[in-house]
């Protein structure tokens, strides 16, 4: 079968258009991911313009916005000018901060994509949008039907064209109507066969193709994801992009011939331009710099309060006798939560990192019939960790059951238990609480469940995967976790390793909520895996041979931090010592209150919460609001983000900064090369960014780039949201979750040296493209002299804050009650 044309090579096109498409898994892997990530071998602002004049994707706020803002003083004037200063010449500064002000631009903007196929409607007078995409995307969707549908896709075990093609052979009805795509189906035909009837010309088949996928790109992007990974089904469907593309094309002809029968030209023999390229170099444009400028203004008037911060912190006294020690997510939601419990106890230390931590595996529940991947997304696990049957089973309602689905069971169920849902759904509605279907954090590892943690048995395996981790292999990661967050030495009686995950009800995007270290899973599981490892005595005696000394009084003990309702489970505490019973009760009084005052932190944003009420009080209303069935923002999740901190936490110990900063621990002093720095920076960067990014791009276009508002969604198959019964697949985030998010590139805040952190940058090409291309940016702090250094264009240079006094934060809780908005970022007195 010929797929090469002159001058059209299609396994070329067909790559080259998957790497533009939105690259958004199933909703049940649902992982932030930067969003533009076709366009990051360039720099962050030429990407921009081109994202937006090739696809028409809007990337900046509006001029009216910025300069609303500008209004407000939520862009600082001194920083404005500082930026106009430094990116053009001083006697032009006048001319280019009228530009910014007061200069009108036309802000229309037009795609390249689509010009072509748009030739349908202007030439022939037909819509072939709305002719193929109702069947193509019902067809789509019940082929890959996840469980939502009552009868599966006829004959799906022989791939989705030959699926068709059985379909079309044996039902009484046809997909199609006319007999020249039936013939084409049955006897096989190529891209480059079905381009040269409906296109024509070669030279223009790229373009077609391009015009065509982006007409419904979330479909698209989900075909070219389960191609590359299938396993991302549970339900295993095969289904190419190729098959997609000739199922289209096929549609598209079949319409065609039914509206002109088979006696029409094609496309391109009604106009006789050159097939230009979408791709063609973009020309300089004053409006795409003038936004250029307000971006950088709009991000250094943050950049800056924290970096002047940091620079008038004080000292940090070392603490000496440490009641506990924490480690949490690096994820910005545990930063205010690691604050109420250093102020209610000064003599707690706590740690950030990526809450997998360093234990990679997959995971099956007792009674599971399929694996869940417990590490970031792009590594492959070969370890797998079992529970251990136990007796009690998960609660479940009974009304959820296949047999409903039937003529007879289904009308006897809803005669019967259907009056008792309704009636606890009524109820549901002014009284919110946990039911069976609720998806809750806890869920996730029953607090007496036991794991087979380590491998005794080299020959223990389950397809392909070893079960449990050697004594060497956890001393391997106990090693790397400990040495990577700086805690080596005066370990605590008690070290809680504590994970997080959420809990919300009707939430599509539920994984979004929960550990994107663990690909959108509580992370309870891997921190009850790190505890057992470090509590291995045999883990212990290879951590000493390599200078790691613990006590044998400490003990590492698991937890689980509910980010959604602000409540904390901890695992394993019947393994206490009796004196570390004692102390761990006194401990989590501590956690408790701190919940309280984080719930009431965090209600500040929400509409239909008084903050002004008691701490016990509005907690309440939080926990209630995360099983609501009509609460479209369970929580704002990474709403506001905007910076990692990656060094000790005397750093940053300090400061206020809104619950806006990731916060990965870091001690330059174990790591003098910045091997284990470049390992972090290598997370940071995709993970941090990633998260960044998606916001930024839903929050800019949420239409294009967002999912749009969750209120019509519908799910697809259970692997994606469309509007409606027919629409296309909404990629990115839906509007209640970045309603309150400022677009800002994350800026990333290391303590070590600048040649340090040089190297641990460059060590990996694709951790550096972030920084080299500014998709986050980089700040240095020199750990011995506090000065500041700004990396851009491939070096440092020294950054002295334009605003010289640190903002001064005093009371937090009042704060809270009086503004929803963003607070000012400063030293906490």
């Amino acid at each position: 079968m010929n797929t090469h044309t002159v001058g059209f090579d299609e396994q070329h096109v067909l790559e080259h258009l998957k790497h533009y498409l939105p690259a958004q898994n199933p909703l049940k892997d649902f992982v932030h991911h930067n969003t533009l990530h076709a366009f990051q071998k360039d720099h962050f602002f030429s990407a921009l313009q081109e994202a937006s004049e090739i696809f028409g994707y809007k990337t900046y706020l509006s001029l009216p916005e910025f300069r609303t803002r500008f209004a407000k003083k939520e862009i600082s004037e001194p920083v404005l000018d500082y930026v106009i200063r430094k990116n053009k010449v001083d006697k032009d500064f006048s001319k280019w901060k009228n530009n910014l002000l007061e200069k009108k631009y036309d802000e229309y903007l037009t795609a390249r994509v689509g010009t072509l196929r748009s030739f349908w409607k202007k030439e022939y007078a037909i819509n072939l949008d709305k002719s193929t995409h109702g069947v193509l995307f019902r067809v789509l969707c019940g082929y890959l039907d996840q469980g939502i549908a009552i009868w599966s896709f006829p004959a799906h075990e022989e791939g989705f064209l030959g699926s068709i093609k059985k379909l079309n052979a044996t039902s009484f009805t046809s997909i199609f109507k006319t007999n020249r795509a039936k013939e084409l189906l049955e006897k096989g035909t190529s891209i480059s066969e079905l381009l040269a009837l409906i296109v024509g010309n070669p030279s223009y088949f790229e373009t077609y193709l391009f015009d065509q996928q982006f007409s419904h790109p979330g479909w698209s992007g989900m075909v070219a994801t389960l191609e590359s990974n299938p396993n991302s089904l549970l339900d295993k469907k095969s289904i190419t992009f190729n098959e997609l593309i000739i199922f289209e094309l096929l549609l598209e002809l079949d319409a065609l011939d039914a509206k002109f029968g088979e006696n029409w030209a094609p496309l391109t023999h009604r106009f006789k331009e050159d097939g230009a390229s979408l791709f063609e170099t973009v020309k300089y444009d004053e409006y795409f710099d003038v936004l250029s400028l307000w971006q950088q203004a709009f991000e250094w008037s943050l950049y800056d309060q924290v970096l002047a911060g940091i620079k008038n912190v004080k000292p940090n006294i070392t603490l000496t006798d440490t009641s506990f020690q924490a480690m949490f997510c690096m994820d910005d939601r545990e930063c205010s939560f690691r604050r109420y419990i250093e102020s209610l106890d000064t003599s707690v230390n706590t740690f950030g990192t990526a809450a997998f931590f360093n234990f990679e595996f997959f995971y099956k529940p007792v009674n599971g019939k399929f694996y869940t991947k417990l590490c970031p997304a792009p590594m492959t696990p070969k370890y797998l960790v079992k529970e251990v049957d136990r007796k009690k089973k998960q609660p479940k309602d009974l009304h959820y059951t296949k047999k409903s689905h039937s003529l007879l069971f289904g009308w006897i169920i809803s005669q019967t238990l259907g009056f008792s849902a309704a009636f606890k759904l009524f109820v549901n509605i002014f009284k919110p609480t946990m039911t069976p279907a609720t998806s809750a954090s806890f869920k996730h590892l029953n607090k007496k469940s036991k794991l087979i943690i380590e491998n005794k048995n080299s020959n223990e395996r389950e397809n392909d995967l070893q079960v449990g981790f050697t004594v060497e292999e956890m001393a391997n990661r106990a090693e790397g976790l400990l040495k990577s967050i700086g805690l080596v030495k005066d370990f605590a009686p008690i070290v809680y390793v504590i994970g997080h995950g959420a809990t919300s009800v009707n939430n599509t995007h539920y994984a979004g909520y929960d550990c994107g270290a663990c690909c959108g899973r509580p992370s309870s599981v891997n921190a009850k895996v790190a505890c057992f490892a470090i509590n291995n005595p045999k883990v212990r005696a290879i951590l000493k041979e390599r200078g790691i000394v613990i006590p044998e009084s400490t003990q590492f003990l698991p937890g689980l931090h509910d980010t959604t309702r602000d409540e904390i489970a901890f695992y394993d505490e019947d393994t206490l010592s009796i004196s570390n019973k004692s102390l761990h009760h006194e401990n989590a009084i501590t956690f408790t209150k701190a919940l309280d005052l984080n719930a009431k932190e965090r209600s500040r944003r929400f509409d239909t919460v008084d903050t002004n009420q008691t701490l016990e009080k509005v907690h309440d209303r939080i926990r209630r609001r995360s099983v609501s069935l009509f609460e479209p923002r369970p929580e704002l999740n990474h709403a506001t983000n905007a910076m990692c901190i990656v060094g000790r936490r005397s750093l940053s110990k300090q400061l206020f900064l809104d619950r806006r900063s990731f916060m990965n621990s870091y001690d330059y002093n174990v790591d003098p090369t910045g091997d284990y720095l470049a390992g972090i920076l290598g997370a940071v960067a995709p993970v941090g960014g990633g998260i960044n990014l998606e916001y930024y791009f839903s929050r800019v276009d949420n239409h294009k780039l967002g999912a749009g508002s969750k209120l019509p969604h519908n799910v697809m198959g259970l692997i994606g949201v469309a509007n409606g019964i027919d629409g296309d697949l909404r990629p990115g985030l839906p509007s209640q979750m970045i309603e309150v998010h400022d677009p800002i590139r994350m800026l990333t805040i290391v303590e070590h040296f600048p040649e340090i952190v040089k190297y641990a940058i460059t060590k990996n090409h694709a951790t550096y493209e972030w920084f080299i291309n500014e998709w986050v940016k980089l700040v240095v702090v020199h750990p011995e002299t506090n000065e500041l250094f700004h990396f851009e264009k491939g070096g440092f240079e020294k950054y002295i804050p334009i605003q010289k006094e640190a903002n001064t934060v005093k009371d937090v809780q009042k704060l809270a009650e009086q503004s929803q908005d963003n607070l000012l970022v400063g030293i906490l007195n």
